[in-house]
C-alpha cells in the first residue's frame, strides 16, 4: 500500500491528520467514559424513586458508545498507520453508525426532555406513599433527601398527606447530628428544596458536561470520517 509520487504529500498530511483525529477521539471517548461510570456510581440511588431505568439506561447507552468510540478510534490509528484500505473502509462505515446514533439520542433526549420531567414527578409521588414499607424506598428517599440536601418531590409539604416528615429532611448540623423537624417542620429545621427541582438540575448539569463532551467527540468523528474517506482514494 502507499501513494502515488505527485499524491505523496497530501497523502501524508491526511494520513497524520487522520492520526492525531483518531487520538484525540479516543482521548474524548475515555473522557466521556470516565464521566459516565461516574454519574452511575454517584447518583444511582436516584433510580428507585423515578420508577423508571431511564436515566441509567441513556447513561449506560453513552458508556457502551464510549468504549465503541475508544475501540473504532484505535482501529482508525491502524489503518491509518498501516494504509489499509479494508480497515478504514470499516472505521468509515462504524464512525458514521456511531454519530448517526448519538445524533439521534440528542434530538430524541432534546425532544422528550419536558416528558421526561413529568414523569419523574408522577414516579416520585407514587414512591412516597410506599416510604417506610418498602427497604430500598426508604432508603432511596433518605439518601437521596441527605445527599441532594432536599425533601419531598416539589415541597416539604408533599410529606404531610403520608404522615411525618422523614428525619432525612432535616437540616444537619455537624458530626451528623440534625435539628428536630418531624413533629414541627419548618424552613428554619428543614431543607426547602424539593428533589425534584435538585435531582433535575443535577442530571442537567451531569448532561451539560456529558453532552458537551460528546458534541466535540461527535465533531472529531465527521473530520476522522472525512479523513479516511480522503486517504481511502489515495491509497493505490
Amino acid at each position: 500500500m502507499g501513494f502515488s509520487s505527485r499524491m505523496d504529500c497530501c497523502g501524508q498530511f491526511v494520513k497524520y491528520s487522520l492520526f492525531i483525529a483518531n487520538f484525540v477521539i479516543f482521548v474524548g471517548g475515555a473522557i466521556v467514559f470516565c464521566l459516565t461510570l461516574w454519574t452511575l456510581v454517584d447518583r444511582s440511588f436516584v433510580n428507585e424513586l423515578l420508577g423508571t431505568n431511564l436515566f441509567s439506561g441513556a447513561v449506560y447507552v453513552l458508556l457502551v458508545t464510549s468504549i465503541i468510540i475508544c475501540l473504532v478510534s484505535f482501529l482508525g490509528c491502524v489503518g491509518a498507520g498501516k494504509e489499509v484500505k479494508c480497515l478504514l473502509l470499516t472505521y468509515f462505515i462504524i464512525v458514521a453508525l456511531v454519530f448517526v446514533t448519538m445524533l439521534i439520542g440528542g434530538v430524541l433526549g432534546y425532544v422528550f426532555r419536558e416528558r421526561v420531567q413529568q414523569t419523574m414527578r408522577q414516579e416520585m409521588r407514587s414512591t412516597m406513599a410506599l416510604y417506610g414499607s418498602r427497604r430500598e424506598i426508604t432508603q432511596a428517599w433518605d439518601l437521596t433527601q441527605e445527599r441532594l440536601q432536599c425533601c419531598g418531590v416539589d415541597t416539604w409539604h408533599d410529606w404531610n398527606r403520608y404522615g411525618l416528615v422523614p428525619e432525612s429532611c432535616c437540616q444537619e448540623l455537624f458530626g451528623g447530628q440534625r435539628k428536630e423537624c418531624t413533629l414541627f417542620p419548618t424552613v428554619t429545621n428543614l431543607y426547602n428544596q424539593g428533589c425534584l427541582y435538585v435531582t433535575t438540575n443535577f442530571i442537567r448539569d451531569h448532561a451539560a458536561v456529558i453532552g458537551g463532551t460528546s458534541i466535540a467527540v461527535a465533531i472529531l468523528m465527521i473530520f476522522g470520517m472525512i479523513f479516511s474517506c480522503l486517504l481511502f482514494n489515495m491509497i493505490e
